[in-house]
């Protein structure tokens, strides 16, 4: 199985199984998404030249599901100046657009010399010993009541999560960078906020991610930092950091989806991809 989301034919994208959602097998997986549109906006401020830049705020909307079918990514820019750009992307679907995502691109400078207010303790990455580095693929590693594992039954849990992953190539034959990584893997924010005994029960609408710098490496981290849960909505963050320390924050507003649950107590994965029932 091939371990990229897509494969390319000319313009478009021709997702693999890996894309494939547990909510529908005719349906791709957030990260496959904004994993596509991510690429499509770096790619763009590439072209423009902007290599002094570095994305700093990303927002995807998933108002329509998208399916098991070739896609295209158009990029609009909205402004650039000497400090900024900021970019606007659509996926479509023959001619129906069903995500879309905007990224500000900013110019790094140097910090201040007055000092804020910062958070005295701060979530790591899991230990070496359970973790070594790597960047290639791999199942995702959780931590909940549980400690780290890639057992995911395990986790099915009402403790609080983190997730460490190493990120899948967008598009095959290509290399992912750290902001494709991270801005893909940031749909698992709705995992680690609304996973809980009875499995994924909510549904995330969008992603929000905002990062004060690129992570070094293809691994990221994230960890769920607060959750709201009223009349069927919720809403959540958790923090985003790597191997050297913080990154960022990244949040989702999710509808409930209680009628079809993803129950991973019934599956298991192996590092090639394949899922197993259980």
């Amino acid at each position: 199985m091939s371990l990229s989301m897509f494969t390319a034919d000319g313009d478009q994208l021709v997702p693999t199984d890996i894309a494939r959602s547990m909510w529908s097998r005719d349906q791709m997986h957030g990260v496959a998404v904004s994993g596509a549109l991510a690429r499509a906006l770096e790619q763009h401020l590439q072209g423009l030249g902007r290599d002094d830049l570095v994305p700093t705020r990303y927002r995807v909307d998933l108002f329509k599901a998208a399916r098991m079918e070739p896609c295209t990514v158009t990029v609009e820019e909205v402004r650039q100046g000497p400090r900024l750009c900021l970019l606007d992307a659509t996926l479509v679907q023959g001619e129906v657009r069903v995500a879309r995502a905007s990224c500000l691109f900013l110019l790094p400078t140097e910090n201040p010399s007055g000092r804020a207010w910062e958070p005295s303790e701060r979530t790591g990455p899991p230990p070496l010993d359970v973790v070594p580095v790597s960047d290639e693929p791999r199942v995702p590693f959780f931590a909940s009541d549980s400690p780290w594992s890639q057992d995911f039954a395990a986790h099915q849990n009402a403790g609080r999560k983190r997730t460490w992953q190493a990120g899948l190539p967008v598009v095959e034959g290509e290399r992912p960078t750290p902001f494709q990584v991270v801005a893909a893997v940031a749909d698992a924010t709705s995992m680690v906020v609304n996973w809980g005994t009875e499995g994924v029960q909510y549904i995330n609408t969008d992603i929000d991610l905002a990062i004060a710098r690129l992570p070094e490496g293809l691994e990221i981290g994230f960890a769920a930092f607060d959750r709201v849960e009223v009349d069927g909505l919720a809403v959540g963050s958790a923090t985003v950091f790597d191997r050297r320390g913080p990154v960022g924050v990244a949040s989702v507003t999710a509808l409930a989806n209680a009628k079809r649950p993803v129950d991973f107590e019934q599956v298991r994965y192996d590092d090639d991809g394949t899922r197993h029932a259980t």
